[in-house]
């Protein structure tokens, strides 16, 4: 996706934290994490929820992984030899198979949004690494301005919701998860924690 730097408007801290966890998602899944990445994971720190867990297990594999053998299970996972265990895809998911009406739906909400694309991408903009980019340039404004909770809760329940949390509970129990296991297990729990509160913000909005 496009996110070249550009001056943000602030935003209040507990939104900080979900675009930086949505955006770490999105960098452990978009390509094998590199030495840095792997640096940064060993020094998180959970609590006692199951979000908090999630993280602390990341945390201990990530001190025992080398970029090596986490590149080695993020190919199998989802390159393969012509194709990993498992397709990333929100069109997949929704309809068993690539391209479909939802890729479509989603152009369509990226150009509303003022999400373009980047030249050097080639997969489809379903891939779950991109939606959860995506997600947190609207909550942080990378895109533009920070969207409101309402734009942010039409594009989730659009767009990741109906899929995300199946997507990331596979990646859990995946056989040749070692390393992801933990990282499908906080994508799990976030995206449940997110679907719930967002499903509360609209139930007060009706009132």
């Amino acid at each position: 996706m496009n996110t070249e730097p550009m001056t943000q408007t602030p935003i209040a801290e507990e939104d900080q934290l979900r675009s930086d966890l949505y955006g770490f998602l999105s960098a452990l899944l978009a390509a094998p994490p590199a030495r840095h990445l792997l640096e940064r994971s060993a020094k998180l720190s959970g609590d006692g929820s199951a979000l908090g867990q999630a993280i602390g297990t990341l945390a201990k594999l990530a001190r025992a992984a080398t970029p090596g053998s986490v590149e080695r299970e993020f190919n199998e996972l989802f390159i393969g030899l012509g194709r990993g265990e498992l397709l990333p895809y929100a069109s997949y998911y929704m309809t068993g198979f690539l391209n479909e009406k939802p890729l479509a739906l989603l152009r369509r909400d990226m150009t509303a949004n003022g999400i373009v694309r980047a030249a050097n991408v080639y997969e489809p903009e379903d891939n779950i690494a991109s939606l959860m980019e995506m997600m947190a340039g609207l909550i942080d404004g990378r895109f533009g301005t920070p969207a409101s909770l309402g734009v942010q809760r039409d594009f989730f329940n659009r767009h990741i919701a109906p899929w995300a949390g199946h997507f990331f509970s596979d990646l859990e129990g995946a056989k040749t998860s070692v390393f992801y296991v933990p990282v499908g297990a906080i994508g799990r729990a976030f995206m449940q924690i997110e679907q719930e509160a967002f499903r509360l913000t609209g139930a007060a909005g009706k009132e």
